[in-house]
C-alpha cells in the first residue's frame, strides 16, 4: 500500500514548484493528498495539483463534501507524512502558535502526534532571518516539525540570499529518509 502525504501548499512564489513535486512523488508512488492555503491559489491554480495528484485539492476547511467525515480529521488520520512546501511566514506563524483557521492549519492540529512533520519555508531573505520567523521555526522544531533549510539564492524579489526553497531533490530525499525511519 503507497505512504499518504499530506502536501499542504501556501502562499508563496515557490508555490509553482508544487506542481514538479506532486509529479515527482506521484511516480514515485506515493499517495498525495493536497491542501491550499487562499493565498496559495493566487500564485498556482487547484486544478493543476488535482490532475498531478488524481485527487480532489483540499481549500476550505469548512467544506463537508462528505456529512459522515470530517474532511481536516479524516485526512489527518489518514497521513503517513505531513508536509508543508512552501511554508510562507504566514503560515509558519500559524502552525506555530495553534491557530486553524484554514484547510492546512486545522489538519496539521489534528495531525496524530506520531505522524512525521516536514516544513520547507520559502520567502524574502529578510523575512526568513526576521527573529520572529526564526522564533516561529523553532518553536515548530521543538512541537516535532523537522524544517528543510531553503538556499540561498536570487529571490523572485531581486534580493539574493537565504529563502528560496529546497531543491526539490532534498525535499524528497528528506521525505524518504522520515518515512524509512
Amino acid at each position: 500500500m503507497p505512504k499518504t502525504i499530506l502536501l499542504a501548499v501556501s502562499g508563496s512564489i515557490s508555490a509553482y514548484k508544487a506542481a514538479d513535486l506532486t509529479s515527482q512523488l506521484s511516480k514515485l508512488g506515493y499517495s498525495l493528498h493536497i491542501m491550499m492555503t487562499e493565498a496559495a491559489t493566487h500564485f498556482i491554480t487547484p486544478l493543476t495539483l488535482q490532475v498531478l495528484s488524481k485527487n480532489p485539492v483540499h481549500l476550505d476547511v469548512m467544506s463537508e463534501p462528505d456529512p459522515k467525515i470530517v474532511n481536516h480529521i479524516e485526512l489527518a488520520k489518514q497521513a503517513d507524512l505531513f508536509l508543508v512546501a512552501p511554508a510562507s511566514a504566514n503560515t509558519i506563524a500559524h502552525l506555530a502558535h495553534g491557530f486553524a483557521d484554514n484547510m492546512v492549519t486545522a489538519t496539521a492540529l489534528a495531525l496524530p502526534l506520531k505522524t512525521p512533520k516536514l516544513i520547507a519555508p520559502a520567502m524574502n531573505t529578510k523575512m526568513f532571518d526576521n527573529p520572529i520567523t526564526q522564533n516561529n521555526l523553532s518553536l515548530l522544531s521543538e512541537l516535532g516539525y523537522s524544517i528543510i533549510e531553503p538556499r540561498s539564492s536570487l529571490l523572485a524579489c531581486g534580493d539574493i540570499g537565504r529563502g528560496a526553497l529546497a531543491d526539490l531533490t532534498t525535499i524528497i530525499e528528506r521525505i524518504e529518509e522520515t518515512l524509512s525511519e
